[in-house]
């Protein structure tokens, strides 16, 4: 599969980095050079994720668990490649787990060629916790939006572990507050 991310700050200014389908690295893109990924709080990964014609359950549109695999591959993507790219490798080295997910479908996505936007942001950092948020959409419209509360968790011990100071930094950087 071939997906592309880009990082984005809420006023929209994007970057684009497709990415290759077997190893999911950025690989260079012929028609043009991406811009550099804004810095700062506000951040949003943002993902394009290509919808498979098998996603579709028999009322014709995506089926509501696949909207939780369109999430997971962000999120992976997210802390998983680009924290790597960061030099944070505390998410993939030792591992995160999802505690809680919450998902509200706003109107039925279809299958379609062009891959959908997947926007991740960190709406709350506790020392062993914290908190993503997403929007499911396109230019026109939104279709779902979500959140996951994540765990640090010890795979090879078996036991949470609290966040590292750079995981901390790193998930700052995509930090907005979640709407009261």
């Amino acid at each position: 599969m071939t997906g592309t991310a880009e990082t984005s700050t809420t006023t929209g200014k994007t970057a684009n980095t497709p990415t290759s389908a077997s190893t999911n690295t950025p690989t260079a893109s012929p028609s043009r050079e991406a811009p550099p990924a804004p810095q700062g709080p506000g951040r949003r990964h943002v993902y394009l994720c290509p919808l498979r014609w098998s996603d579709m359950d028999a009322y014709q549109h995506i089926n509501n668990v696949v909207y939780l695999r369109y999430l997971e591959e962000a999120r992976v993507d997210w802390m998983f490649r680009r924290a790597s790219e960061a030099g944070v490798e505390g998410f993939a080295t030792f591992g995160t787990v999802v505690a809680k997910h919450e998902i509200e479908y706003k109107r039925p996505l279809v299958y379609r060629p062009e891959p959908v936007r997947v926007e991740v942001w960190v709406t709350a950092i506790a020392t062993a916790k914290f908190t993503v948020a997403y929007e499911v959409r396109d230019d026109e419209q939104v279709y779902a939006i979500a959140s996951s509360v994540l765990v640090p968790f010890n795979i090879a011990g078996g036991y949470p572990r609290r966040l590292s100071p750079m995981e901390k930094d790193y998930l700052g950087e995509y930090y907005t507050p979640a709407a009261a």
